[in-house]
């Protein structure tokens, strides 16, 4: 009997359908530096029609749309606010701090995988100049597999904006969050001032992220998107599959869920589990918007 290996290690290590190899065949490309490329146009019109957004900006990942964002909101010596464990803090190489010169104040989440927000108003600097400039913050949606909820959402919006603070989302598996909370992705976009969309992930394409918000902070990444080396000449190969993924792959996130809590649901019958890989297939894809499935290596 032949043996079935499937790879829980993360919704990245998917591999492209025919049909997305297919449209990344055909693609029409241009030179996207100079702005001559129509899938990279047509990709980036379409995610901001989805979001509602006013502008979009495709990069080569959500490390550099993330970074990208943070230094659209800030300059030298001004400072963000993030989890301890978010990906834009603990898992980017230091990115706004190295290449930016922006602080990271970094507080630990909640275990629903929000910020108190009581908290991050505690570590707002005084406006004085022995201090870095408070100038964001950032949430994570999904965090570690749980999606935010829309109310809490909301308040941070609110609340960065009383603040004089500007509001950005890892929304690496937006369309995962979006999904498990039975919310439109363009409500939850609304309330923040940039937003950061994975291609890679749940969406399944080979390459690629999206950086969607005001214009103006996108043509600020735009600039520093160019400066980071991230100018991309024919992209519209890449951005194809992209283009692909959210055409067609964003109405099976629910059927992914199902899939995920129907495992979850068997693998509890089971008396005892070895594990042999790295502990992050305790979790088993924790894309999904769903709680982890174990509570950590067995």
């Amino acid at each position: 009997m032949e043996k079935r290996f499937i790879d829980f290690r993360s919704d990245t290590v998917t591999k492209p359908s025919a049909g997305m190899r297919e449209a990344m065949y055909e693609a029409e490309v241009g030179d996207d530096v100079l702005g001559d490329d129509p899938t990279v146009k047509k990709l980036e019109e379409r995610i901001c029609s989805m979001l509602g957004t006013e502008s979009a900006l495709f990069v080569s990942s959500g490390t550099q749309a993330n970074l990208l964002s943070i230094m659209s909101h800030c300059q030298r010596g001004d400072e963000y606010i993030a989890g301890q464990s978010a990906h834009c803090y603990n898992h980017e190489g230091g990115g706004a701090a190295v290449l930016g010169s922006i602080q990271p104040q970094p507080i630990e989440f909640k275990s629903d995988g929000s910020l108190d927000l009581d908290e991050v108003a505690a570590k707002i600097k005084p406006d004085d100049f022995h201090f870095a400039r408070t100038r964001l913050l950032c949430l994570e949606n999904t965090q570690d597999g749980k999606a935010l909820s829309f109310d809490y959402m909301k308040d941070a919006s609110i609340f960065s904006r009383e603040r004089g603070l500007s509001i950005h989302l890892d929304g690496a598996r937006l369309f995962n969050a979006a999904a498990s909370i039975s919310r439109p992705a363009s409500e939850i976009a609304a309330l923040f001032d940039t937003v950061s969309v994975c291609l890679s992930k749940g969406l399944g394409a080979p390459v690629g992220s999206l950086m969607c918000g005001k214009k103006e902070n996108v043509d600020t990444a735009r600039r520093w998107r160019k400066v980071l080396g991230g100018g991309m000449r024919q992209a519209g190969i890449i951005a194809a599959a992209g283009l692909y993924a959210i055409e067609n792959n964003i109405e099976r996130l629910d059927e992914d869920h199902q899939n995920l809590q129907l495992l979850r649901k068997n693998l509890k019958r089971l008396k005892s589990l070895k594990l042999f890989l790295h502990r992050q297939i305790c979790f088993l894809s924790n894309c999904s918007g769903i709680r982890p499935l174990l509570p950590g290596p067995l």
